[in-house]
Formats: structure tokens, C-alpha cells, sequence
């Protein structure tokens, strides 16, 4: 009986993921819109991160491109689509400078955008995922649109790598204006 307990939990942890992803969607909206104080710690935290994790990401989508034409070179465009829509929102973002705080607050149509780029690249993986299911097709990586799922979290990881590059530089302007 317990070894039955086991893929129920784990059916309803992806269950409460469905339902509970568009809350953490108008979230994400929420958080990447808000006026931000710039900190030092917090840009070079996040600046790592977001370049360890397009590392990753490149390696996981060349050896993706192994099984699945063309994901490495979706992930390359989505990656410089990225970053041009990163720069794109370091000119829109709005930046207050006083004497001793710098505050920034990114612009909320470029974050909606990024926001529903994600949210259509997962509504699309379901819809196609539910097609390929109904139609019995045998290869499901290519059903589920892999290397374009790919490409779509590229231009995510672009645009934030290039966003905190940006703010990371004028952050250093800031603080070597106040020495």
C-alpha cells in the first residue's frame, strides 16, 4: 500500500504545479515590475547566477541537439534575441539616482512581455503535448516542440543576463560618483 502512496504524491505535486503556475506567473509580473533599491550584493548574486545558469542551459541544449535537430541554434537565437531585448529594457528602465541610494524600476510592458513569451511557450508545450498524445505520435520530444522550448527559455536567460550586466555597470557609476 505505501509504494501506491508514492505516485500519487508525485501525480498531485505536478497537479498543484498547473494549477498554481498561473499565480506564480502574475508574481513573477509583480516582482519584475517593482521599483527595486540597487544593492551590490544582490546584482552580483543574481549576475552568477544567471551566468551559471545560461552555462547549463547551453550545455543541456547541445546535448540536446544530439537526439533533436536545430536546439542548440534555437537556443543560440533565443539567447541573442535575449539579450537585445535586455538592452532594449535597460534604456526603458527608469533610474533614480539621489545622493546616497540609487533605485531602478524596470519598465512594466518589456516585463509583460517577457512574462507572456514564457507563459505562451508552456501553453503551447500543453497544447501540443495534448495533440501528440491524441494523435499516437512515437516521437514525443519533437511533439513537444523541445527545441523551441529551448529557444523561449534562451530569450528569458538572454534578456536577464544582458538586464543585470546593465544595471551591474551603472550601479559601479553610482558608487565610484559617491568616493
Amino acid at each position: 500500500m505505501p509504494l501506491l502512496l508514492i505516485p500519487l504524491v508525485l501525480i498531485l505535486v505536478v497537479l498543484l504545479a498547473i494549477v498554481l503556475l498561473p499565480l506564480s506567473l502574475v508574481q513573477r509580473y509583480r516582482v519584475g515590475a517593482a521599483r527595486r533599491p540597487a544593492r551590490g550584493w544582490f546584482i552580483s548574486l543574481n549576475l552568477i547566477a544567471i551566468g551559471l545558469s545560461t552555462l547549463i542551459f547551453l550545455a543541456a541544449a547541445a546535448v540536446t541537439n544530439a537526439w533533436i535537430a536545430d536546439t542548440f541554434l534555437y537556443a543560440w537565437i533565443g539567447l541573442a534575441v535575449g539579450c537585445l531585448l535586455g538592452a532594449l529594457g535597460l534604456a526603458l528602465t527608469r533610474w533614480e539616482v539621489t545622493p546616497h541610494s540609487f533605485h531602478y524600476t524596470p519598465n512594466r510592458w518589456l516585463v509583460l512581455f517577457v512574462t507572456l513569451v514564457v507563459t505562451a511557450r508552456v501553453l503551447y508545450g500543453f497544447w501540443r503535448s495534448w495533440h501528440a498524445w491524441g494523435a499516437g505520435l512515437h516521437s514525443w520530444s519533437a511533439a513537444f516542440g523541445v527545441a523551441g522550448s529551448m529557444g523561449a527559455g534562451a530569450t528569458v536567460l538572454g534578456y536577464y543576463l544582458a538586464y543585470w550586466l546593465g544595471v551591474r555597470r551603472r550601479f559601479r557609476r553610482f558608487r565610484t560618483r559617491l568616493r
